[in-house]
């Protein structure tokens, strides 16, 4: 089973993240600029939460918020659960299932290294059933009985 190292090592593109005291539109325009549907929210070098596209309707836009002048920090997730490089992909997807979280950031050594979503472990899980696959066809067409 893949790994979270291995399914970073498939994207590509900068760390994509906000401070807390910037405004929740700023937020936005980065998830719409960059076609994700969430940044992390790191101060000073720390990460400090994670705020999705779900966070600025429900705490912004429904309570009728300026998301001009709402900063970050007031609509988004703190202290979010975060993984390894070295964690497994599928106790990754079982942690998103259950926990109904569709982005895991990723610390190596408390550094912020990048983030997973779940289309990410999806991809990777595909990739390994594909080996799986091929690796079972070479073996009944070459190595297997009457080969």
């Amino acid at each position: 089973m893949s790994t979270v190292k291995s399914a970073l090592a498939q994207k590509r593109g900068a760390l994509i993240h906000v401070r807390s005291d910037d405004m929740v539109v700023e937020a936005l325009r980065k998830m719409r600029d960059n076609r994700v549907r969430s940044v992390l929210v790191i101060d000073d070098d720390v990460l400090v939460g994670i705020v999705t596209q779900g966070d600025c309707a429900i705490k912004v836009l429904l309570p009728g918020l300026d998301a001009t002048q709402t900063p970050v920090g007031q609509a988004m997730t703190g202290n979010p659960v975060t993984v390894k490089p070295d964690d497994r992909l599928d106790g990754c997807m079982a942690m998103m299932a259950q926990r109904s979280f569709r982005h895991l950031p990723v610390l190596d050594a408390g550094k912020v290294v990048g983030v997973i979503s779940i289309g990410d472990v999806v991809k990777n899980i595909i990739r390994d059933l594909e080996h799986n696959v091929d690796d079972l066809m070479g073996y009944i067409m070459k190595d297997g009985p009457g080969g």
